[in-house]
């Protein structure tokens, strides 16, 4: 195919969920109510252990810097998913759509690496209460928090230049609510064969590492906890940790299901379903999990909220 055959295409039209007038109501209403909630929530987490001194331990900055990087993902992604429900031509520019991935991806990539830092954080809570202090310092926290987000900036970078190397002709439709790389390879006139091996590779090598990570993490505190004499202590320790798995393995699931199964470039509709879990969802569930489970966070927003009334009346 010569240049003459073909116009290169500059903008993508998303596709989204539906067309009908009543549907596309009502998800604006359901996606919009759990936007600010998201929001809300997570931005409302990272203040709060912000201000509180003495939530600055590893376990908190780590779920600081997750409820971020939540945020990070839902603006990403929401607010031009809640526009394009009721604009007409619902067009995104390609330069747009690589800034759309580049955080999105960003924000993920951070997601993985900082749970499987807060399941290393907890191994070393349970399984060695007493060296705690000297495994996981606030330095070594930092710096694994630094590490996340350098790691995920330049993976997120790989995918976004090989990307640029890629040109999109005849159909400029994308069967997604948002700009995802798989999507973005079924309208490439060139073969997105290196892309996917990028994929294969980088995404593949983060998951697997972070997953194992968290796994062992896991595996390890479940068998300090059936050791444990104390039926209370232990039940407390299976419902936190319940409750993280399930987070945990939705977003993976999710995640692997989308980019590592081997027809996943040839696949359409049904990644629009796998992907409101890790865009939708999950930002949505983390702050509850993490948060309103946690006591010591549940007390510090009491303490505000019995002190604000205080403050006013002075």
């Amino acid at each position: 195919m010569t240049k003459d055959n073909y116009s290169l295409t500059t903008e993508f039209i998303l596709i989204g969920f539906t067309d009908h007038p009543g549907l596309k109501i009502l998800l604006f209403v359901v996606f919009f109510a759990i936007y600010l909630i998201t929001m809300v929530g997570n931005l409302g987490l990272v203040a709060l252990i912000f201000m509180e001194r003495h939530l600055h331990t590893p376990m908190y900055i780590f779920l600081g810097n997750l409820a971020l990087m939540d945020s990070c993902c839902s603006c990403a992604v929401t607010p031009k998913m809640l526009e394009n429900l009721f604009s007409k031509d619902r067009i995104i520019s390609l330069y747009e759509c690589m800034v759309q991935f580049y955080f999105f991806c960003h924000a993920e990539t951070a997601d993985c690496f900082l749970l499987a830092a807060m399941a290393y954080d907890r191994y070393v809570a349970i399984c060695s209460p007493l060296q705690y202090h000297t495994m996981m310092s606030i330095q070594l926290c930092i710096q694994m928090t630094t590490g996340s987000y350098i790691a995920s900036n330049l993976h997120s970078m790989i995918h976004v230049v090989f990307l640029l190397r890629l040109t999109f002709c005849g159909s400029h439709q994308i069967n997604q609510f948002f700009c995802d790389v798989l999507p973005l390879y079924r309208l490439s006139c060139v073969d997105p064969y290196i892309n996917e091996l990028m994929i294969f590779i980088f995404s593949g090598s983060i998951q697997i590492f972070t997953i194992t990570t968290v796994l062992i993490s896991y595996l390890c505190i479940l068998f300090t906890i059936f050791k444990m004499k104390s039926k209370e202590g232990r039940g407390k320790a299976l419902s936190t940790c319940a409750s993280h798995f399930l987070s945990v393995s939705i977003f993976y699931g999710s995640l692997l299901f989308m980019y590592l199964r081997p027809s996943s470039v040839n696949e359409g509709y049904k990644d629009i379903t796998v992907a409101i879990f890790y865009t939708v969802v999950i930002p949505l569930l983390n702050p509850f999990i993490y948060s309103l489970r946690n006591k010591e966070v549940i007390n510090v927003m009491k303490t505000i909220m019995k002190s604000k009334p205080h403050k006013i009346l002075k």
